[in-house]
């Protein structure tokens, strides 16, 4: 199921996470919460929503694909919700459980790859809103987002940052080995 990757990708250092891309209807169950435009506040688009395994920061796609090619993925149900809160003081997050062994998974099988390390705690979310310093978003916290999807694949996406956020795209992608009973 993986994607080739054009060759000049494959050589270059790039900036990369592995993560879960949610199906539509959680997509959309979080694109249409009633948020307010505030001031200070920018929500990630709903093509962009996605719960990250591992952060890479600047890695070779060629190596990360070659790690995860026979890693055991093995596959979960992801519960999201069942209200938004908030991780830090800069974002608004949908809480993702059933997603630590997948990670856990993930980091085991890229380890030593990329300019960052891995955080010592896995902590499933969906980012569905950036918060800059000063904004308050206490209308944002507490809203209902109760969702579940069985989880098929882990994907490798490269982030290009832009000075009105982040553009994802997905490189690589790569089943988990089977649907939870």
């Amino acid at each position: 199921m993986a994607n080739d990757i054009p060759e000049a990708k494959l050589e270059a250092m790039a900036r990369l996470f592995l993560a879960v891309w949610p199906p539509n209807h959680v997509r959309e169950m979080l694109g249409e919460l009633p948020y307010e435009v505030q001031r200070g506040v920018r929500f990630v688009s709903r093509e962009s929503l996605h719960a990250t395994l591992r952060f890479l920061g600047d890695a070779n796609p060629n190596e990360v694909g070659e790690a995860l090619r026979s890693a055991p993925l093995p596959a979960t149900t992801a519960t999201v919700g069942p209200a938004t809160d908030m991780l830090g003081t800069h974002s608004v997050i949908a809480p993702v459980d059933g997603l630590d062994k997948l990670a856990a998974a993930v980091v085991d099988a890229t380890n030593g790859l990329g300019t960052l390390t891995p955080r010592p705690t896995f902590n499933g979310h969906i980012t569905v809103a950036r918060v800059r310093r000063g904004a308050t978003v206490r209308k944002m916290v507490g809203m209902g987002c109760a969702s579940s999807f069985e989880v098929g694949e882990v994907a490798l996406v490269e982030s290009r940052l832009h000075p009105t956020g982040s553009t994802y795209a997905t490189l690589n992608r790569w089943p988990v080995l089977c649907s939870p009973k």
